[in-house]
């Protein structure tokens, strides 16, 4: 027996009220995450309007951030996505990617673990896998690069301290600040992450380039801390 079909919101919405409307009138800041999604999406499937379908959508990435790196196939799990919506989603995600990851400043000072944290997060934002960064610096703690050193599972990533120095050498860094992202969002050290932090700390002494911070990127929302972020110099292990 066919489940029953599902009250079609956007046809018992209004007409001034339905998003398109809405955009046109008082702008896009007046929207919700669902409304922009609906917009998009421009259409729903048999007994799943378009609101509807925008909400489920949401509720299983968790957040808008969260559809930031799906990739189209991600998004043809989804009832009522099929290969053009999943396209067309996933390339606008791709430039807000783009747009989030442009810097604001040549070369930020990054002499704190906000603001590493803040510099970092359009790059982390929406990521499924771990991640593992090195920031290179000049002696005045401003950015000369950022270097990906290595891209993990959805678990977990691992890193050598010779491909996190090999760039700093290469550019002259006089220290580097190291961080990775935790996909959970819970930016608690793990026990691995102890041990890289302890081999690092080593090689730095070795060549002597500083390394500056070890910074674990999460969510605020999921940190126990309510933080965001962990930070071994602030926790008093660099």
């Amino acid at each position: 027996m066919d489940a029953p079909a599902l009250p079609n919101r956007l046809r018992e919405t209004a007409p001034q009220e339905r998003p398109q409307e809405r955009l046109l009138a008082s702008g896009a800041a007046a929207l919700s995450d669902a409304e922009l999604v609906a917009l998009l999406l421009r259409s729903g499937t048999r007994g799943l309007d378009v609101v509807t379908l925008s909400t489920r959508l949401l509720q299983e990435a968790g957040t808008l951030g969260g559809l930031l790196n799906w990739s189209p196939a991600r998004f043809r799990r989804t009832r009522g996505i099929g290969t053009v919506k999943a396209v067309q989603l996933a390339a606008v995600m791709e430039i807000a990617r783009r747009v989030l990851s442009q810097e604001a400043v040549a070369a930020p000072l990054l002499d704190h673990a906000e603001g590493v944290a803040a510099y970092l997060a359009p790059f982390a934002a929406g990521l499924e896998v771990e991640k593992f960064w090195v920031l290179c610096l000049n002696r005045k703690g401003r950015l000369l690069k950022r270097v990906e050193a290595t891209s993990g599972t959805a678990s977990s990533t691992l890193v050598h301290p010779r491909e996190v120095f090999r760039e700093a050498v290469r550019e002259g860094a006089s220290s580097v600040i190291c961080a990775h992202n935790h996909p959970s969002g819970d930016p608690s050290p793990s026990a691995q992450d102890i041990r890289i932090t302890r081999s690092l700390r080593e090689a730095a002494a070795a060549l002597d380039i500083p390394m500056l911070d070890h910074v674990v990127l999460g969510r605020r929302g999921l940190d126990p801390a309510g933080v965001g972020f962990y930070s071994f110099r602030s926790a008093g292990h660099l």
